[in-house]
């Protein structure tokens, strides 16, 4: 769905959903980096976030503007390579403002299990939904 996925490359700002105790947490969180089918975002150790994606590594992000809405559905996975990370700490000014080195973070990418494409400019509205295979 490469629509989507441009969709997402500009506008980056997405509610990030999570769950604690059967609970719902939403917050709003930055793509920092996309390769395909994958996002990456960036966190502290320290963080209730953190702690929630240790416990339950389920997410859902939801991008929305104008009449267009983009959710992918996934789990959190802390993998990311060294390089990867050091080069998302360098492309985003504000991590150096806020932490000493990229090391102080906690890198985790989001690989697609499904995603909902909504259109709501066309009459009758464009609903797409596709599933991943994960390797």
């Amino acid at each position: 769905m490469e629509k989507a996925f441009e969709f997402l490359k500009t506008n980056k700002e997405v509610a990030f959903a999570t769950a604690e105790d059967g609970k719902p947490k939403i917050r709003v969180f930055q793509i920092m980096r996309q390769e395909k089918n994958i996002l990456y975002f960036v966190t502290a150790p320290g963080k209730e976030i953190y702690r929630q994606l240790q416990k339950n590594p389920n997410i859902e992000v939801l991008a929305m503007r104008g009449n267009i809405s983009v959710r992918i559905a996934g789990q959190a996975v802390f993998d990311v390579d060294d390089k990867t990370a050091r080069e998302i700490y360098a492309a985003n000014p504000v991590l150096p403002r806020l932490y000493r080195a990229y090391t102080d973070l906690a890198y985790f990418r989001l690989p697609a299990v499904s995603l909902d494409y909504y259109d709501l400019t066309p009459d009758p509205p464009l609903q797409e939904h596709y599933d991943y295979e994960q390797k």
